[in-house]
């Protein structure tokens, strides 16, 4: 049994620091890199993908909206035609740097506002399917466990992975619960590590109302942007160690 763990990464912005990269990135397989337009922008993105490179540690583009002062966490309006050039533009983006360190890009996962945004909006979901697909379809899609866009981008040829999240409540339809709404972000490491536990060898967990649901782990989302969620990101590591779970590449888990 094998899962891959990745994180959101490269959003730092000019002066100003978020996130603790160096540190979380010992502990993860794949990492998001921010694209410029929710966070990030080129120096950070070079020394993240470099920083990567230096940790053995496979690399992914995360897009967003354009939206560096809500950090994508706004839901916009855009046309299908609108998703397609503005993944295409940041994943080749960030490919400049991933081929100047000698890479390969592994990954398209879509952030915050964006990434909920498609799995209710179909042509939204196309749109950003079809942006992949245009710069290279041998890429993996990232989306939300068992939801619809992983649907149609297997339908469209390409990789998926489905994703669940160590730190937050679900929804009994396997959506996110909202950060706005109490218990949407749980803290207690111990719970935190049963429940992706659960997530792994048993195909699911409770939902913030306590009603089983069904989820697919092929990867798990750790935070590391403070000094506890790194070392929850730590624990998360090291139990599913012990539970005889191999923690490897997201290529690796779904090839």
């Amino acid at each position: 049994m094998k899962v891959d763990l990745n994180s959101d990464l490269g959003e730092s912005f000019g002066r100003y620091k978020l996130g603790m990269d160096e540190e979380v990135m010992k502990y993860i397989t794949s990492a998001n890199v921010a694209c410029g337009w929710h966070a990030g922008d080129p120096s950070v993105m070079r020394k993240t993908v470099t920083l990567a490179k230096e940790n053995g540690v496979e690399v992914g583009a995360h897009p967003g909206y354009p939206d560096l002062m809500g950090f994508g966490r706004r839901y916009m309006k855009i046309t299908r035609e609108e998703a397609r050039n503005y993944i295409l533009y940041q994943i080749g983006a960030l490919y400049a740097f991933v081929k100047a360190e000698g890479l390969t890009l592994q990954h398209v996962k879509p952030h915050g506002a964006l990434y909920n945004a498609l799995v209710k909006d179909e042509e939204l979901a196309r749109g950003v399917l079809e942006g992949i697909a245009d710069f290279d379809k041998k890429l993996i899609f990232v989306g939300l466990s068992l939801s619809k866009p992983l649907e149609i981008a297997e339908e469209m040829g390409l990789k998926v992975a489905h994703e669940v999240f160590a730190d937050r409540a679900y929804n009994p339809d396997g959506t996110l619960v909202p950060r706005s709404k109490e218990g949407a972000v749980i803290h207690d490491k111990e719970l935190i590590a049963e429940r992706v536990i659960s997530m792994v060898k048993d195909g699911g967990v409770k939902a913030i109302n306590g009603e089983w649901i069904e989820l697919k782990a092929d990867t798990i989302c750790v935070h590391g942007d403070n000094p506890k969620a790194l070392e929850i990101t730590a624990y998360i590591r090291k139990r599913l160690e012990e539970e005889g779970i191999k923690i490897v590449p997201m290529k690796e888990v779904i090839r």
